[in-house]
């Protein structure tokens, strides 16, 4: 594992669902190929020179220590804390990442701070024991293992994830799913109800779509097919009772 040293962890996200954000590891070991977002501003802003760079992931030693400061600091004005937006806390192959993530959460918690877990890899049963005011979440955009090997190559099997959240759910945890990047159909032809169903068991969906890949404008009609597979989350949502929450551009 490699790791570096930060000034400042905790900081309010520009996304439109969230309040909060850490995100104590530089890259992600999941490499994903949507393109991802956080690789592309990574590189943009001189953080990471390569995909290879971004696939080696860098733990924050001192992520510890800055929360003792900014926790004080922040304290009043934080809903919540995702772990996280730009990297995933609980990575295949990672358990320093997996450990960290646990301490932060525990510290957070300890404040009185709710905490809102997304994750590619897999859920730990382990996290029952933290408080029952967090959210744990899974990104989940398909059930088709060949679209999973090529655009999320080293991240936790479909089935796995839904399996470690359904536990959590089971033992009286609050779940929620992020289907977010939907791809069209020309990306990966698949029936959104069928993921829906595997999925129906949690708190809450949020629906976004696929952007920042041409194969998705190459499909025709692609905003209608956005406004009809969001459409079906709402109605799907509405009818089991799932909170949902569809994001800005996923309708036009």
């Amino acid at each position: 594992m490699n790791y570096i040293e930060r000034k400042s962890l905790l900081y309010k996200t520009g996304v439109e669902y969230g309040d909060y954000t850490i995100n104590h590891v530089q890259g992600c070991s999941h490499g994903c190929t949507f393109p991802c977002y956080a690789m592309m501003m990574a590189k943009r802003f001189g953080k990471i020179k390569t995909y290879e760079d971004w696939c080696e992931p860098k733990l924050v030693a001192n992520a510890l220590e800055i929360l003792e400061k900014e926790i004080p600091k922040y304290k009043d004005d934080i809903k919540s804390v995702q772990l996280c937006f730009a990297t995933d806390p609980f990575m295949c192959g990672y358990d320093e990442v997996k450990d960290m993530s646990l301490k932060i959460i525990s510290k957070l918690n300890d404040e009185g701070i709710k905490c809102t877990i997304l994750t590619k890899g897999i859920l730990p049963y382990e996290l029952i024991n933290y408080s029952y005011e967090n959210e744990y979440g899974i990104t989940l955009v398909s059930l088709d293992e060949t679209f999973r090997e090529k655009y999320e190559c080293n991240t936790a099997p479909y089935v796995d994830r839904i399996a470690a959240l359904r536990a959590l759910h089971d033992a009286g945890c609050k779940t929620w799913v992020s289907v977010e990047p939907y791809p069209t159909p020309n990306i990966c032809e698949q029936n959104l109800i069928e993921i829906l169903d595997a999925i129906s068991f949690v708190d809450k969906i949020i629906f976004g779509r696929l952007h920042y890949n041409k194969l998705v404008t190459q499909y025709k009609n692609h905003k209608e097919f956005f406004n009809n597979v969001a459409k079906q989350v709402i109605e799907y949502c509405e009818k089991h009772d799932i909170a949902y929450h569809i994001k800005n551009k996923t309708i036009t």
